[in-house]
């Protein structure tokens, strides 16, 4: 099986922030919210950063082996886990929620481009190595996004009595329900029958999400040597204890916050604005923030509250119990991780853009900061008809109004432009102004008003051209239409809906190759793979 790849500039695709677009061009003030840029050069300097503030090796290696104590051992996984335990050894990381079957495509991408600029970076700078890492992000609760995927263009939600973080929750019978459906949609496609066994073997009734992610994760990915990490955890919480210990008695975090927000927004968008205690309360079904008022922390919506020696206390006796929000989630992981890069989409590198002096503050390294890959996929049947209709596949991008308004002026025989006729009636009514005005001044500004609703007119006109030459066209329209509702269902990336198991299902693990063949590393782009059968 073989992919042709297209590459195109994000900009070019219209779909990614002007904070996003002008910091993958180095653009504007953007770099001005980040300790390094992207490339090779950046991340030597992140190197010798990094080295600088140390990290608890002994303790990350140990957390790790007692996690993957319940899955096959592999031998690339093994040999990682134990390199972190050199000073000379970083990692790339890449976080996401555990969601359920995956959840869309981009986790995939996420962890694969993590995977390639690993084995890049050992490459670019042999003397030290690099660990790819996924960084699940079990504590969030948010069951209908992470407990939701696409099959096959149906929305399936998992829905379960179970509530608190998605990490924590058990697969129950509504769960095994959905992977029975995944089973029966994937007995009448051509491929992937190992990968739907994975997925089988992880799901199994009683077992927490955590677990069932990690195990699927290891054995799609294990080969490659990545490592997932479960930050859900007493120890490794144990060394975040200064930096949350500051949030509650310093609420610092808010406060380093807000100078870079009152930058950030007179050009940008801000994506978050953070709360005066960035911390949550994580015991059992409870994950609740936190808030000081008069001197007493309050359990929000629970009947738990903490003088300052009690909450100190409690911290210090159960770390496990207390969550960091998206304004602290990157300091924890930058805590317990070597990290010199962190890969992530749009909206994330939006918010760890406003985080800098925050990381800083706190004495945490602030990583290099990459753009995961993006890629579109489309089948050599549907590339073939696009071509067809005379486009181009980075056309694919263009708005319907467009494409459509382009196609019929590339077929139809008739000009269906009025601009000569527009440019003639503005001439011929500077000539009657002219005229008029030797009679009464006051006449020139009636016969401009005149010339305005004219050209209106005219305007009104030829949208009427357009669209009665469109009913001479509707079967060809009709398929630029289905083509762009497939390759971007819900009006959306292809990789924010579909499921791994429509592609895995059609090619295998080939389309996984495709994507590790075509994978960016440092260098950043929007790839769009078309299959050849």
């Amino acid at each position: 099986m073989k992919f042709n790849a297209t590459q195109i500039p994000y900009h070019a695709t219209g779909l990614f922030s002007p904070l996003v677009r002008d910091y993958v061009e180095g653009k504007g003030t953007a770099m001005g919210f980040v300790a390094y840029a992207p490339s090779y050069e950046g991340v030597q300097k992140a190197i010798t950063a990094r080295k600088e503030l140390g990290v608890n090796r002994p303790l990350l290696v140990e957390v790790l082996k007692a996690q993957y104590a319940t899955v096959p051992s592999t031998k690339a996984v093994n040999e990682n886990i134990n390199l972190l335990l050199a000073e000379n050894t970083f990692v790339v990381t890449t976080a996401h929620q555990p969601n359920i079957f995956t959840g869309p495509l981009y986790f995939f991408y996420k962890i694969i481009h993590a995977i390639q600029l690993a084995a890049d970076l050992k490459k670019q700078f042999p003397e030290n190595n690099y660990v790819p890492v996924y960084y699940m992000g079990s504590e969030d609760a948010d069951i209908d996004e992470v407990g939701s995927f696409y099959l096959g263009g149906d929305k399936l939600q998992w829905n379960t009595k179970q509530t608190g973080a998605i990490g924590r929750m058990k697969v129950d019978d509504a769960l095994l329900n959905l992977v029975k459906n995944m089973e029966g949609y994937w007995s009448v496609k051509h491929q992937g029958k190992d990968a739907m066994q994975a997925l089988s073997d992880a799901y199994k009734k009683g077992v927490t999400i955590n677990e069932a992610t990690l195990s699927l994760v290891h054995s799609y990915f294990g080969q490659y040597g990545l490592v997932v990490i479960q930050p859900d955890d007493a120890k490794l919480k144990s060394a975040f204890i200064p930096v949350m210990e500051k949030e509650l008695l310093e609420q610092f975090s808010n406060k380093a916050l807000q100078p870079t927000l009152s930058v950030l927004r007179e050009q940008y968008h801000v994506q978050t604005e953070g709360r005066s205690i960035n911390l949550f309360y994580f015991k059992d079904n409870t994950r609740a923030r936190i808030e000081l008022k008069e001197g007493v922390y309050t359990i929000v919506d629970t009947d738990l509250s903490f003088s300052k020696a009690e909450i100190i206390a409690e911290l210090h006796a159960h770390p496990d119990r207390f969550s960091p929000n998206v304004i602290l989630r990157g300091l924890y992981q930058e805590t317990i991780l070597p990290g010199i890069v962190f890969i992530g989409g749009g909206g994330e590198l939006a918010y760890w853009m406003e985080l800098k002096n925050v990381f800083a503050t706190a004495n945490v390294h602030f990583p290099v900061l990459q753009l995961r890959n993006s890629f579109l996929f489309i089948k050599s049947k549907m590339a073939k008809q696009w071509t067809e209709l005379g486009f181009e596949i980075k056309d694919l991008f263009q708005p319907l109004s467009i494409l459509d308004a382009a196609y019929i002026k590339a077929h139809t025989q008739h000009n269906l432009s009025l601009s000569n006729s527009l440019k003639e009636l503005e001439n011929l009514y500077l000539s009657i102004k002219e005229q008029v005005e030797k009679i009464d001044t006051t006449l020139g500004g009636h016969t401009m008003n005149l010339s305005v609703q004219s050209a209106k007119k005219m305007v009104v006109l030829e949208q009427k051209m357009l669209k009665a030459e469109k009913r001479k066209q509707v079967t060809s329209l009709e398929r630029i239409h289905h083509i762009k509702q497939i390759l971007f269902p819900e009006n959306s990336l292809q990789e924010r809906v579909d499921n791994f198991s429509e592609w895995v299902g059609d090619y295998g693990w080939a389309w996984v190759d495709a994507i590790l063949q075509h994978s960016n590393k440092m260098e950043q782009g929007f790839t769009i793979l078309s299959a050849e059968e």
